[in-house]
Order: C-alpha cells, then sequence, then structure tokens
C-alpha cells in the first residue's frame, strides 16, 4: 500500500509540477530563439462553420479587418452541411477581401472539410481559424513573422479568455488555461510546442499533412506532423484572439471530453507518436498522455491514504478532504470566503480529470467524440 501511495504521488507531482520545472530549466540553460522579419509571401486563411449564421457575419468581418499577412490573402469558408442562413450569408460575402466558399451540402466533419481546403488554398502559409473567437489586428501579421525563420514549420497564437477590456479570466478554467499556456511557452522557448492553439495558428502548407476525415484534434495532428517533418512548431503569444471564459459547466466538461478522447485517438491514427520517429516524443507524453491516467493515481493516493497508518498518511487524507471539499462548495456554488480562490481551483482540478476519466472510459468503450459546434 505504501509502495502504491509512494509511487502514485511521484506521479502526480511530475504530470503537474515535475514536467513544468523540467522545461523551464531546459528553456533557462539552452533557450532557441525564433528568427523574426517581414512575410512577403502569400498566405491563405481556413475556418469551417456548421449553422453559424449568427456568427458568421461578425466573424468574416474580423477576418477582413485584420492586417495582412502577406501580399496576398484568400479566405477560404467551408460550410459543412448548415441547415440554416449561413450559406446564405457566406455568399453575400464571397469575393469582398478574396473570400471564398465551399458548401457541402450534407455533414461531413471539420477534418474532412479541412482536407479539402489544404487542396485548394493557394497560399504558401495557411492560418486556421474558429468562427466563435475574435481575433485581433495584427495577430495573423505577427504570427507570419515566425516563417522567416526557415527552422519554423508551425506557429501557433494565443488564446486569451476574457475580454479586451477587463483582461484574461484568472479562476476556473481560465487559470488552468494560464498554466497551460505557460506550458506552451516553455515548450516553444526549448524547441517545439505540442500542437497548437485552434483558435488562431498557422502552417506552411508544404508541411500540412490533411487529417483523416473524423480526427478530433487537427490542431495537434497537423503540428506533430510537422515536427515528424523535422521543422518546429512555436508559440507566439503576440498573435492574439479572444473568447468567451465560460460556455457553462455541462458545455465545458463536454469540450474537455473531447479533447482529452482526441488524445487517444491520435494514438490510433499515429501510432508512431510513441517511437522515435516523432522528435518530441518525451514532451508529447509527458504533456499529453502522462494527463489521462493523473486520475487514477489520485484515486490510488486517496484509497492507500484511508489504509495507511502514520501522522504523514493522516495529514495527506486530511489535505485531500479539505481540498476536494472545497471543490463540492465550488460545485454548490457557495462562496467559502477567503478560501473562494482556493475552492474554484479545487472544482476545476476535479472536472478536469473526471473529463479524463471519462475519456478513457469512451477510448475503451468505443464511444467516439463528435465535433462540437
Amino acid at each position: 500500500m505504501k509502495t502504491a501511495f509512494w509511487i502514485s504521488s511521484v506521479f502526480v507531482i511530475y504530470t503537474y509540477l515535475g514536467y513544468v520545472l523540467w522545461l523551464w530549466l531546459h528553456a533557462r540553460i539552452r533557450p532557441r530563439l525564433v528568427r523574426t522579419g517581414m512575410y512577403a509571401g502569400t498566405a491563405s486563411i481556413v475556418m469551417v462553420v456548421r449553422d453559424e449564421a449568427g456568427r458568421v457575419g461578425a466573424k468574416l468581418q474580423n477576418l477582413l479587418s485584420l492586417e495582412k499577412p502577406g501580399k496576398e490573402v484568400e479566405v477560404i469558408v467551408i460550410s459543412d452541411g448548415s441547415s440554416d442562413a449561413t450559406v446564405e450569408i457566406l455568399q453575400q460575402f464571397e469575393g469582398r477581401g478574396l473570400i471564398k466558399a465551399m458548401v457541402h451540402a450534407e455533414p461531413r466533419g471539420k477534418a474532412a472539410c479541412i482536407s479539402d481546403a489544404l487542396a485548394t488554398a493557394k497560399g504558401e502559409i495557411v492560418f486556421f481559424a474558429d468562427v466563435r473567437q475574435q481575433i485581433e489586428p495584427p495577430a495573423l501579421r505577427l504570427l507570419a513573422e515566425n516563417f522567416v525563420d526557415p527552422e519554423v514549420g508551425c506557429v501557433s497564437g494565443e488564446l486569451m479568455l476574457g475580454d479586451p477590456k477587463s483582461g484574461e479570466a484568472s479562476r476556473g478554467m481560465g487559470l488552468y488555461w494560464r498554466i497551460e499556456k505557460l506550458v506552451r511557452q516553455l515548450e516553444s522557448t526549448s524547441g517545439s510546442t505540442i500542437g497548437a492553439t485552434g483558435a488562431v495558428y498557422a502552417v506552411r502548407r508544404e508541411l500540412a499533412i490533411a487529417p483523416p476525415a473524423g480526427t478530433i484534434l487537427d490542431d495537434v495532428f497537423i503540428p506533430m506532423h510537422v515536427a515528424r517533418q523535422g521543422k518546429r512548431v512555436v508559440f507566439d503569444s503576440r498573435g492574439t484572439a479572444w473568447d468567451v471564459p465560460d460556455l457553462g459547466r455541462e458545455r465545458e466538461f463536454e469540450r474537455k471530453v473531447r479533447t482529452l478522447s482526441g488524445n487517444y485517438q491520435l494514438l490510433q491514427l499515429c501510432p508512431w507518436l510513441l517511437t522515435a520517429q516523432n522528435p518530441l516524443r518525451f514532451e508529447f507524453v509527458s504533456h499529453k498522455l502522462i494527463r489521462l491516467l493523473a486520475p487514477f493515481a489520485l484515486a490510488v493516493i486517496f484509497v492507500s491514504s484511508l489504509f495507511l497508518s502514520g501522522p504523514l498518511y493522516r495529514f495527506a487524507l486530511l489535505v485531500q478532504i479539505l481540498f476536494y471539499g472545497s471543490g463540492l462548495l465550488a460545485l454548490a456554488r457557495l462562496n467559502p470566503g477567503p478560501l473562494a480562490r482556493v475552492a474554484d481551483a479545487a472544482y476545476t482540478f476535479v472536472v478536469l480529470n473526471m473529463a479524463a476519466a471519462v475519456a478513457f472510459g469512451n477510448f475503451i468503450t468505443g464511444r467516439k467524440a463528435v465535433w462540437l459546434r
């Protein structure tokens, strides 16, 4: 029982702290800078939408207002089986600022639509965007500057959860996302980041491998294939897009389950990720895979603490009860006063690990996660 407690404890500590410390040391000792400059090539912007009549017009206005990331830019928007007025709105915009609409009468999935767009895109670099987030005016131009460095094959922007006026959220998923972005920044500084921010990222078209139909995490699949070809995947916080910090508890949980389920799918689609063919194998395992096992290690720690005697194990049990209990207060929307931030962090931690457990259940039962709008 003691062995299980300590092995699981070390595993959890490495998952949430050890890997970050290793990245920090690596970035300090051997930083890899990116040579930037004015990008003078061509670019394509790709966006897939489905039943987004309420938002697609504003998003297209946003894309048309951005500073050009190169001398010539085209915008390719794919309607994936929309049944509302999305297609009509796209047709109104078609031709403005080189906007091109592709319409699929029946839903084919985001990955299939991305494959179609890559087959027709003319830009030397391809930007990917989602309909919900608003991109800041200089973002794409600044991201494009990284491609002056021939070692760079993919660039991820930064997604901010909050409002440009009031700033980024620092609680709940906002806190988690800040930590996640720190990890990505350290990975980038020390070499390459694992994946990209789906709301705003770019890739050299010659390196872009089209994801198979049904792929959940195109923003990991495409960057990892770039890394496999010997090019860097970097993170540039200057390329900013804004999103709402909270889509609702049920929605956020579904989205996290889908993302974590996508990690299991990647192993099926790309078994080479766990071989020497993956130059980022250590980072991929540390960043993506061990988090999937964290809820089981946490369960072992809690159960073993119940049965082990001694002051250390009693203290560990007490800390866990208080931590998870504060998370229940946040779940019940009760305000624990000065401990509100701790309760909020505990709730987010529990939700993320519950999502990982559900994703594991989806994996072993063969249940598929679908594309959420």
